[in-house]
């Protein structure tokens, strides 16, 4: 073996006359032809699939490796193979945001020296999970081995999994309370963590030291590498049948493919021109122990996009007029930015399998620097990037959509990405030990209407279309509270004619612990960021938290009488309410409990997704099956959707009565129209209203933000509203916070 892999050309300088290649001839290293593909399109293919086919069983394998449920029940995991430059050629299924972060991690190292030192050589493992070199968030931690020929570094194999555990100032992976990088929790920045295929033990006894449940990182980390290794095993087999000339080739070709192949499906399914969008994102954190000491307590983020679709098929992406990163956990980087852009056209374009770097060489990303797309300042937090990234992507979806309703593929438009809370937990185990855990149960959300039918149900989140809840006796084993109930949450999906699909609730019961501390985070607080389309409504937000302390469920189990499975129907009086004595406690999140013990009971909802379409054209029968099954209350059904519903006291089965629903739907229809202004008068007044600046704090602020960082976005928003050439929102301080 040697100590450093011979080549004609350095590391580095092949990067770059990579990057040069493309810049100047438009391909993929210069690769103008696919000859190849050409010469023996067969052998092209069946070589294209063979990888992909090594990838996904890898994937297989770690995952049953794992000990992780996030990884073994939910599939928070993927793996790739690269080019030596770091290029993705073709990955497996799972969580497909990180078919750029990796190739990022990997150009970094490259672009830092690592040849000369500490070396790459065959047998090493590289680790990282700092978001400023190349992943989404700490709990997002990336694996690369080299694949050397004869020597030669023929590629890399890489692997990811979302760690449940990341050691940082709150127990779980997403640690929301994080207001700068050094209390995300255990960093590995771009380390190398073991050589001849054995990771170093230094390496795990600083996680062991480091994390609150080590169990999880540790054995993903072996199932990345035994995925690694596997993946770097087949390739050089591969190279073996077709040498090592053809695969240098091939790898460029499948890219140059992947260019070509994006850009022809933007030509086929949308309409060149430039499409705007707008989103917002906001927390209520006021008077909430723990959180945004060095920032605003209660702020509120505008994303503003821009997306340009040109002639080519080329993609551009402008956030321009967004704010600045800030003193909390949701800021972004460029590699995030990436990988929410891929999970996105994984799901809309790209849904065959063979998409890789070629995809994002067609596209790209306009991140003004400074906002929370692209911070000046490494040290800020990144611990729940997603927290802005959703609601950002959601409007992305929503934009391809309009271009696929503009050329006519109706059944290809999707309202959208879901952003749902995530509920973390830490403290002491069912076993009396320290512990610390995310719970990925939120990967099964309800997702966003489609223009031809509802969303699914319990069943999607963007950022992994393979989303799946988890077996609750697997999360049983890993946390100290038992399911009592699992539930649809009726109203949960935005009404529309068709709805978004609706998420679900589930209910605990603490158990054999007395110290438990729950946290939430990720979903805005009074702030509809899972938005409908074409007249669809949003979702619902402020999810409540409820919890009942100092109970007599033990006495209530000792007498056999029910147990609430969920919060029913009656918005006046839960079911926990009206069957559990005790300290009740509803809260609006996000927000990090005080101490539980056993015998609490809590509650947490998660989220659905935006309607599409009027709710008055939805088809009643449609309606009275969603009453019938718990989708929609009787009340949502007759005030949103005009659809009066009776149920037959006999039978149980549900029926529209058609008279009173016509009648109640025209009633409906002409309040719109009494309600309704003209769209001049509307602004007009609202104008006024901005000249006024009569907006709360928060407004003010964020308008304040976007335009001290955008000039353009101040241009545009004077001449939008007629207001003077001087107009600015000033600096202000906030109000006190109120006290607890």
């Amino acid at each position: 073996m040697q100590d450093k892999a011979p080549h004609p050309m350095p590391y580095r300088d092949r990067l770059r006359a990579s990057e040069a290649a493309r810049e100047t001839t438009g391909c993929y290293d210069g690769v103008t032809s696919l000859s190849l593909r050409a010469a023996d399109p067969l052998k092209f293919e069946t070589l294209h699939t063979k990888l992909r086919s090594f990838c996904v069983s890898a994937r297989e394998m770690a995952r049953r490796i794992s000990a992780s449920p996030g990884v073994r029940e939910v599939g928070e995991m993927v793996v790739a193979i690269y080019t030596p430059e770091g290029d993705a050629v073709a990955l497996s299924n799972g969580i497909m945001v990180h078919v750029h972060t990796m190739s990022r991690f990997i150009k970094w190292m490259i672009e830092q020296g690592y040849e000369e030192n500490p070396g790459i050589r065959e047998g090493d493992i590289f680790a990282n999970n700092d978001a400023f070199i190349g992943t989404v968030q700490v709990p997002d931690v990336m694996d690369v081995v080299p694949i050397f020929y004869e020597g030669e570094l023929a590629g890399w194999a890489g692997a990811v999994c979302h760690e449940l555990e990341s050691g940082g100032i709150t127990p779980g992976g997403d640690v929301c309370l994080a207001q700068e990088r050094f209390t995300e929790g255990l960093f590995v920045c771009a380390e190398k963590i073991g050589s001849n295929d054995e990771i170093r033990r230094d390496y795990v006894i600083r996680c062991e030291r480091n994390l609150r449940m080590p169990i999880y990182w540790v054995l993903d980390e072996k199932a990345k590498v035994a995925s690694c290794i596997d993946m770097r095993e087949n390739v050089k087999r591969i190279i073996d049948e077709v040498g090592i000339e053809y695969w240098r080739q091939v790898t460029k070709e499948f890219i140059e493919e992947g260019r070509r192949g994006q850009l022809a499906r933007t030509q086929q399914l949308t309409v060149p021109g430039i499409y705007r969008g707008h989103t917002f994102y906001g927390h209520v954190t006021e008077g909430k122990p723990g959180f945004q000491p060095l920032g605003d307590s209660n702020w509120l983020y505008a994303i503003p996009i821009e997306m340009t679709v040109e002639t080519s098929g080329k993609i551009t992406m402008d956030f321009e007029g967004t704010q600045s990163w800030g003193y909390h956990s949701m800021n972004c980087t460029p590699a995030g930015m990436d990988g929410g852009m891929f999970v996105t056209l994984t799901q809309h374009m790209n849904y065959e399998g063979l998409v890789n770097d070629g995809a994002w060489m067609a596209t790209e990303l306009k991140l003004p620097k400074g906002t929370w797309t692209n911070p000046d300042n490494e040290f800020c937090a990144t611990a729940t990037s997603w927290a802005l990234l959703l609601p950002a992507y959601g409007v992305f979806q929503r934009l391809l959509s309009r271009g696929f309703l503009a050329r006519g593929f109706v059944e290809e438009v999707f309202v959208g990405q879901v952003n749902s809370p995530m509920i973390e937990m830490g403290g002491e185990s069912q076993y009396g030990t320290q512990f610390g855990m995310a719970h990925f149960e939120c990967a099964a959300a309800g997702s966003g209407a489609l223009a031809i039918k509802d969303g699914l149900d319990t069943a999607y989140v963007g950022w992994n279309p393979e989303s799946d809840m988890g077996n609750m006796e697997i999360w049983e084993q890993n946390m100290p509270m038992l399911y009592i109930g699992r539930s649809i949450l009726p109203n949960s999906g935005g009404a529309g004619k068709y709805r978004g699909g609706c998420s679900f609730l589930s209910t605990w019961l603490l158990h054999k612990t007395q110290h438990l501390r729950l946290v939430t985070s990720e979903h805005s607080s009074r702030v509809f960021d899972n938005a409908g389309m074409c007249g669809g409504y949003p979702a619902p937000t402020c999810q409540l938290h409820r919890t009942v302390r100092d109970t007599n469920v033990a006495e209530v189990i000792a007498a056999q009488k029910p147990l609430p499975h969920g919060i029913g129907l009656n918005p006046e009086r839960s079911t926990i309410e009206e069957l559990i004595e005790g300290d009740h406690e509803t809260t609006e999140g996000p927000y990090i409990s005080s101490p539980h013990v056993a015998g609490d009971i809590f509650s947490h909802a998660y989220n659905g997704g935006g309607g599409y379409g009027d709710p008055l054209e939805r088809d009643p029968a449609k309606v009275a099956y969603d009453v019938e099954n718990g989708f929609v209350t009787e009340l949502q059904a007759r005030n949103v959707s005009g659809v009066f519903v009776t149920q037959d006291i006999e039978s149980g089965d549900w029926s529209v009565d058609v008279k009173v629903t016509a009648k109640a739907r025209q009633k409906l229809r002409a309040n719109r129209r009494k309600r309704a202004v003209p769209v001049a008068e509307w602004i007009k007044s609202e104008g006024n209203r901005v000249a006024a600046k009569d907006f709360v704090y928060e407004v003010r602020r964020m308008y304040q933000g976007g335009m001290k960082l955008s000039p353009r976005f101040s241009e545009e928003f004077r001449a939008f509203w007629s207001l003077p050439k001087g107009f600015v929102f000033e600096d202000e301080k906030a109000p006190k916070r109120k006290k607890m």
